[in-house]
């Protein structure tokens, strides 16, 4: 499980009671989307026909233009994941960071989620001996994509929920 027990008001829109402005929450979407589709080459490899996965993310990213209601972003993350399901390693890992992609339409926390899976993606297609560097590779790519209005709350959200994502983001 990514997502803490207890939510982050950070991560709740004004109007449910937390301090996360809409444009924020677009960015936290987009910028899921990018760590997503970086590692989607993975999954299209394997399954070169199955574009749940790619769907998610393209509605994720629609969700945040305002062309997509949340529920449809939702229900493609739902697709993501169960194209994940059929599969291991890296290609699994990238359909799942696809479904927390488009999920963030839904609870902006699973911005995590998306990077933490792509991660993952990263170190499972290299050699042994290379998945920690390929880990800090995606990791750093992940982190020089991050818009200035959320770096810091990003980067603080990947320091107390390290852990709770596979200590991925040592990097």
């Amino acid at each position: 499980m990514i997502l803490p027990k207890v939510r982050d008001p950070r991560f709740i829109t004004v109007r449910r009671g937390g301090s996360l402005e809409d444009d924020d929450h677009h960015l936290l979407a987009m910028w899921a989307a990018d760590c997503a589709e970086h590692v989607l080459r993975h999954f299209e490899q394997a399954r070169p026909g199955d574009d749940r996965p790619r769907r998610a993310i393209d509605l994720g990213r629609a969700w945040a233009r305002g062309e997509v209601r949340m529920m449809q972003a939702r229900s493609a993350a739902g697709h993501a994941n169960a194209a994940a399901r059929e599969l291991a390693g890296a290609a699994r890992h990238a359909a799942y960071a696809a479904g927390q992609a488009a999920a963030v339409a839904h609870v902006a926390a699973h911005e995590l989620g998306a990077a933490a899976y792509a991660i993952r993606s990263a170190r499972a297609a290299a050699h042994e001996a290379e998945r920690e560097a390929a880990g800090r590779r995606e990791c750093t790519w992940q982190r020089r994509r991050l818009p200035g209005e959320i770096r810091e709350l990003v980067l603080d959200d990947q320091r107390l929920r390290n852990e709770l994502c596979w200590f991925v983001f040592d990097c």
